[in-house]
């Protein structure tokens, strides 16, 4: 599938052939949540995660036997305007630190017996400064989209997805400022650790950047291009592979989140086989949820990025999952049911 995409054009015509959801499936769920020993509801997120999973894996019951973190990464050239706290070269040390098992997400992949897989996005060649012209070309684009349907496998039951990659905020804040509008520092905030005058300076960035793609606006997989990372590109790639492959989706924290974002603009109902999983510290990712109308799973302030909040959200539904499959019903329990 992936292989064979060159052009935006191929993307916009796959949009148009996406499954829908399962509610013969969803309804199974809901017809077993009623009688297992527990007043109705009583589980209440955790009952609607279950059916959620139901409803986009198309079966019941739900599956968790072979989960997959997904971690992008990518450079951006906009990097050179001084928007991150740290240098480019970080981005190819920390995927060297996720391949020797050293990062935070290595240790809550193991945490929640999920399979980590790391794809790295020519990080030698960053992609243009998109604050002097366009991030990508349009086959760049649509090439780094496939890359990242690779990552929906068969057999994968659940994908969790995230990044890796300096000044990748930096896009997040262009992409969402282009898509919703308001004001660039409605969108731009700290990322790795920017304050002060350098957070001026981010925010000018993208608020510049923004003008200077005005001609893309009504468009988002052309915002995408512009202003966008290959990534973040490769995020939303996934995201559209799982929903074809029927296989439901945890995203991780702001940059991951306005990847997604590229596809509910489109129309919202793309994402619905996707949930947050956590709110993070970035300022724009609340704004940004309001937007997409998306509840986070967690809220525990973290701004790591690399799938982190993801894993962690991960170990939520493996509880919904057992409580749904491994509870008893009134009958098998022998408990009185209501009257």
């Amino acid at each position: 599938m992936g292989d064979t995409i060159g052009s935006l054009k191929e993307i916009r015509e796959i949009l148009g052939t996406l499954p829908g959801p399962d509610d013969e499936a969803a309804a199974k769920a809901k017809d077993r949540e009623g009688q297992l020993t527990k007043p109705p509801g009583a589980l209440a997120r955790l009952e609607e995660l279950s059916e959620w999973l139901c409803r986009w894996q198309g079966s019941h019951p739900p599956r968790l036997e072979r989960p997959r973190v997904a971690v992008f990464a990518g450079n951006h050239g906009v990097a050179a305007r001084g928007v991150s706290a740290f240098p480019p070269e970080v981005t190819v040390q920390m995927v060297a630190n996720f391949r020797a098992g050293g990062a935070a997400i290595n240790q809550l992949c193991k945490t929640f017996d999920a399979e980590l897989q790391v794809y790295e996005m020519g990080l030698e060649e960053p992609t243009a400064d998109f604050s002097q012209g366009p991030a990508m070309g349009d086959a760049e684009c649509a090439n780094a989209m496939a890359y990242g349907m690779l990552a929906v496998q068969d057999g994968i039951d659940l994908i969790c997805l995230g990044e890796m990659g300096i000044a990748n905020t930096t896009s997040a804040a262009a992409l969402c400022h282009a898509l919703y509008g308001g004001e660039a520092s409605d969108w731009t905030g700290p990322g790795t650790g920017v304050q002060g005058g350098a957070l001026d300076n981010k925010t000018r960035v993208v608020a510049e950047a923004v003008v200077l793609h005005a001609e893309a606006k009504g468009d988002p997989l052309e915002i995408m291009r512009r202003l966008g990372g290959r990534e973040l590109a490769a995020i939303t790639g996934a995201i559209i592979a799982a929903r074809m492959g029927r296989v439901p989706v945890l995203l991780d924290g702001y940059a991951t989140t306005a990847a997604a974002a590229i596809l509910h603009r489109i129309d919202p109902q793309l994402i619905d086989h996707c949930t947050v999983a956590h709110c993070s510290a970035e300022p724009g990712h609340i704004r940004l949820l309001q937007a997409i109308g998306k509840e986070p799973l967690l809220n525990l302030g973290m701004r790591l990025g690399e799938a982190s909040g993801a894993a962690l959200a991960l170990g939520l539904l493996r509880a919904a999952v057992n409580c749904h499959i491994g509870m008893a019903t009134f009958a098998e329990a022998g408990v009185s049911d209501k009257e």
